[in-house]
C-alpha cells in the first residue's frame, strides 16, 4: 500500500508539464529501480536490507546537510514559494524508523505463529 502511494507520487512528479519536470527526474527514476532491485535481490534476508535502509538513511541526512540546505532560497519570498512548491508536490521527505515496540510485536507474533506450527 505505501509503495503503491510512493509509486503514485513519483509517476505524478513525472508526469507533470514539461515547463515543470525537473532536471533530476529520470535520474530518479532510475535510482528508483536500482534501489528496489537491491531490496528485492534482500528478500528474505533481515540484515542486508537493514543494511540498505541504514544506506539510504545516512545518504538522506548527507544529502540534506551537504546539498539540500545549502541550496535553500536566501530570500523570504524565495523561501515560501519554495516551501509551497513543496507542499503542493507532496510534502517534506521523511525517512521513519521502525519503534523497537513494534518490532518485538512483529517478534513476538512471529514466534507465537511458529510455536503453534510446531504444535500441530
Amino acid at each position: 500500500m505505501v509503495q503503491e502511494s510512493q509509486d503514485r507520487q513519483f509517476q505524478d512528479v513525472q508526469s507533470t508539464s514539461p515547463a515543470t519536470v525537473s532536471p533530476a527526474a529520470e535520474p530518479l527514476g532510475e535510482v528508483q529501480q536500482v534501489v528496489r532491485q537491491v531490496a528485492q535481490g534482500c528478500q528474505g534476508n533481515p540484515e542486508a536490507l537493514l543494511d540498505l535502509l541504514r544506506l539510504l538513511e545516512a545518504l538522506h541526512r548527507e544529502i540534506c546537510e551537504q546539498e539540500f540546505r545549502p541550496a535553500l532560497p536566501d530570500t523570504r519570498r524565495a523561501l515560501y514559494s519554495f516551501l509551497r512548491e513543496i507542499e503542493a508536490q507532496g510534502g517534506w521527505p521523511y525517512i521513519p524508523r521502525m519503534r523497537l515496540k513494534t518490532l518485538l510485536a512483529h517478534l513476538e507474533a512471529q514466534a507465537s505463529e511458529l510455536s503453534e506450527t510446531t504444535l500441530d
